[in-house]
């Protein structure tokens, strides 16, 4: 591939991940993706012959780095820990952490995958929910394990359950930012990352080790 075509390739991508972000997957055409990147229609056929398939594209271009720094950061921690147990602190910021940092590293283009990534969770789309579970198939199953043995007395489908949750959490903060100045004007800053990392990693590590099994009644009761 020569310079001209990776130019255009880079600018296809950039303006997919963009209007992916603010549209949505069924409401971002190829023709505006075109426009934005302006090229004409053929370029989205020759570099990726589909919407799914440049979807696909946009996905890969983050999330195989996010995916393997994410990886290195959880194997580093269980490495310092040694024999001992490693904290669930640990274990939610290797998760959490590189997505959200990645605004900062990026710049706009961050902020716009991050969008991305936070609405792509909701879109009920089969091509979507098939390239999040290719995505995040091999990572889904290393944290899963990590948290076992981090919380080896909660039942697996409690655990299920709280992933869920854990991702139901992250996605929101990543696409509903905007509403944290609603409810907190200026009071909160959705732009302090880190500042957003231990918020939201104290918060999650509360809510996976919230007590399990009782009822309302009995938790009334003693």
């Amino acid at each position: 591939m020569n310079e001209q075509e990776t130019d255009t390739k880079t600018r296809l991508l950039d303006a997919a991940e963009r209007l992916f972000a603010e549209r949505g997957f069924a409401a971002a055409s190829l023709r505006a993706i075109t426009a934005a990147a302006q090229v004409n229609l053929a370029a989205v056929n020759y570099h990726f012959r589909s919407k799914e398939a440049l979807l696909q594209a946009v996905f890969s271009r983050r999330l195989g780095p996010l995916n393997r720094q994410r990886l290195q950061i959880l194997e580093e921690a269980e490495a310092r820990a040694g024999r001992r147990s490693l904290p669930l602190e640990d274990i939610l910021e290797a998760f959490v952490a590189p997505t959200l940092r990645l605004r900062a590293e990026l710049a706009q283009s961050g902020a716009s995958f991050q969008r991305l990534m936070g609405r792509l969770v909701f879109e009920p789309a089969e091509t979507v929910q098939t390239i999040f579970k290719d995505q995040f198939a091999g990572l889904a199953v290393r944290f899963q394990a990590a948290l076992v043995k981090a919380l080896p007395k909660l039942p697996p489908l409690d655990l299920l359950w709280r992933i869920h949750f854990t991702v139901g959490a992250m996605a929101f903060t990543m696409a509903g930012a905007h509403m944290l100045t609603v409810l907190a004007g200026n009071r909160c800053d959705p732009a302090d990352v880190e500042g957003t990392i231990r918020r939201l990693v104290a918060f999650l590590a509360a809510g996976l080790r919230a007590p399990h099994g009782a009822s309302r009644r009995q938790r009334r009761a003693t």
